[in-house]
């Protein structure tokens, strides 16, 4: 598939499906179907355009911020969705109003494909079957993605012809549960068109797996668990026979480079690519990265103290800084004492290293090995790109840090330095072996972007397991994550009784745990929170940095339930009256 973008992607995306990011404006970009939409070819081609849509930086392109929203990640910018997580925002604010578009554009370019494809004489039926699968999954998607946000939202479909009938796009909202039933028979005829798999040239487009499990979501988000664990039972326990052949990737560190493009763990993925004169990526470096990270990254979105420290011990224990230094809870001068280092004169290397230098990196190596792997944690290392050389370089917390000695600061945090961790996660290592070759590739990091793998399914099964008090089957799923070879943290009702997980509650609190840090980044805590209905609890705290110092007060009002409709689209649309609650 990433062929077809490098040859595609840019004659479709700038001139085939031109035009404003939005239902408001008339769409500049006119597809004729006397110069386009007569053969396979341009069918198969045709429908990288609504797959690109899906990278718009306002539908999935910077969902992995969504994380700032939620208890595993600290943000600032409109990037860390700093207006949101403070409750500060207003029916003009950018997030929903360039959500609103955005996701109505890419609705957009599906309908258009869709309507020019069944209606094209020169399209075989099994091509027509088949790019007509992957459209309706992909306005799925779009459309899950959109009633996740602000509730009630209009329907538009492929009957609608952009050329003749803008001026009558003032459609009223319909209800949540039409939409989903809407969405529903999209994915339900998508599963009807869609192959288990496509050769590797199309590696990336959607499958019959990433229908069926997609369709469980949507199920399992509406409380419909006996209808969910069926759609992913489809999948892991392959009971129709289709050969899926999903399964957890060896190496957990491994799926978020540039290594796991083909991985049998990666169910939908956002496809990213980059080359010479063709950048074709997601901004993990820029908005991710550190002060060390190619390109330069200004780390927006950053773990948070909440999510670090709740990693187990190897053995499953629930870790506690006191087991480690003594009064670390209490005192914040053994904090400083913990993580504060000084620096020589020049600068150049650190003088004194924290008293408790050697207990920190010993308590490092007894925690659940994903910590590593998705921190990068003060006073172990990174390979950052420094100048036009890969540097190994430490991550240090002192004053006068330059990157041009070969440290890893945080770089700024609301315009001023702050003591916080880093992600490592998706944040490119060094020049990536080569793939990046300009500075500009920090706005294309190309690491793909999971929007389904097989972890979040066995999680969810797990989930629709214990809603229906099937116990022995929800902890079964969690340990087959628990247990994935580079992981290798003990199963819960192993033995001891910190592991012991037997009521409908205590499990749901592990499928918690689990997706915490096994999701984080993922762009997945914010909904799952939401949907569980702990999300005030959980929002309205202080966020706080290393040392517990607060940093600012996240808030959740009862207004936040619902994204509110952007004021511009209710001004050309008045039919989308009223708002949502509060708004």
């Amino acid at each position: 598939m990433k062929n077809l973008y490098r040859i595609i992607t840019i004659i479709l995306t700038t001139i085939l499906f031109a035009g404003c990011y939005d239902l408001d404006r008339y769409p500049q970009g006119q597809l004729s179907s006397g110069t386009f939409w007569q053969d396979d070819e341009d069918a198969k081609q045709g429908i990288i355009a609504c797959y690109a849509a899906l990278k718009l930086n306002y539908v999935f392109g910077l969902s992995f911020g969504t994380d700032c929203i939620s208890d595993i990640a600290s943000g600032y910018d409109e990037v860390g969705h700093w207006d949101i997580s403070r409750s500060v925002w207003a029916t003009t604010s950018a997030y929903p109003t360039q959500r609103w578009q955005h996701s109505y554009e890419a609705i957009r370019r599906v309908n258009t494909a869709i309507s020019y494809i069944q209606n094209s004489k020169g399209v075989t039926e099994d091509t027509k079957k088949r790019t007509i699968g992957e459209a309706k999954f992909i306005r799925a998607l779009l459309y899950f993605h959109l009633i996740n946000h602000f509730g009630d939202v209009p329907i538009f479909d492929e009957n609608v012809d952009y050329n003749k009938d803008y001026a009558n796009l003032t459609m009223p909202r319909e209800s949540v549960d039409k939409v989903r039933s809407f969405i529903i028979n999209d994915l339900t005829d998508a599963i009807n068109r869609l192959p288990v798999r496509w050769e590797t040239p199309d590696y990336g487009r959607a499958t019959l797996g990433a229908a069926y499990a997609l369709r469980g979501k949507v199920y399992l988000y509406n409380k419909q668990y006996d209808l969910a664990s069926k759609d992913f039972e489809e999948i892991v326990l392959d009971k129709s026979g289709k050969g899926y052949k999903y399964s957890l990737n060896p190496s957990y560190a491994e799926l978020f480079t540039q290594k796991a493009d083909a991985s049998d763990e990666m169910i939908f993925t956002l496809q990213n690519y980059t080359a010479i004169d063709f950048n074709y990526g997601m901004p993990f470096a820029h908005y991710i990265g550190n002060n060390a990270t190619f390109g330069f990254g200004w780390n927006n979105i950053m773990p948070s103290v909440e999510l670090v420290d709740s990693y187990e011990l190897k053995d499953g224990k629930p870790f506690n800084w006191n087991d480690f230094i003594q009064g670390y809870n209490e005192d914040i001068s053994i904090r400083k004492e913990v993580f504060m280092s000084t620096l020589t004169k020049d600068y150049t290397k650190v003088a004194t290293y924290p008293k408790y230098h050697n207990e920190l990196l010993g308590m490092y190596e007894q925690r659940d090995p994903r910590m590593k792997q998705t921190i990068i944690l003060p006073y172990t290392t990174y390979k950052g790109y420094i100048g036009t050389d890969v540097v190994n370089c430490e991550f240090v917390y002192a004053k006068g840090i330059s990157t041009a000695n070969n440290f890893v600061a945080v770089n700024r945090y609301g315009n001023e330095n702050t003591l916080m961790y880093l992600f490592r996660k998706f944040i490119p290592e060094g020049d990536m072996d080569g793939q990046l070759v300009s500075k500009s590739d920090r706005d294309h990091t190309p690491i793909n972007f999971p929007l389904i793998r097989y972890a979040d399914v066995l999680l969810m099964l797990a989930e629709c397991y214990n809603e229906q008090n099937d116990i022995d089957n929800a902890v079964k799923y969690i340990n087959e994550v628990r247990q994935r070879p580079s992981t290798n943290m003990p199963r819960i009702n192993s033995g001891p009784t910190w592991l012991e997980a037997r009521t409908k509650t205590d499990v749901h609190t592990r499928i918690m745990h689990e997706r915490a840090v096994e999701l984080a980044l993922e762009g997945l805590r914010y909904y799952d929170i939401k949907r569980w209905g702990t999300i005030k609890t959980i929002q309205n705290k202080p966020e706080i940095d290393i040392l517990g110092s607060s940093i600012y007060q996240n808030k959740y009002e009862d207004k936040d339930a619902l994204w509110p409709i952007p004021s511009t689209a209710i001004d050309r649309n008045p039919n989308l009256k009223p708002n949502n609650p509060g708004w």
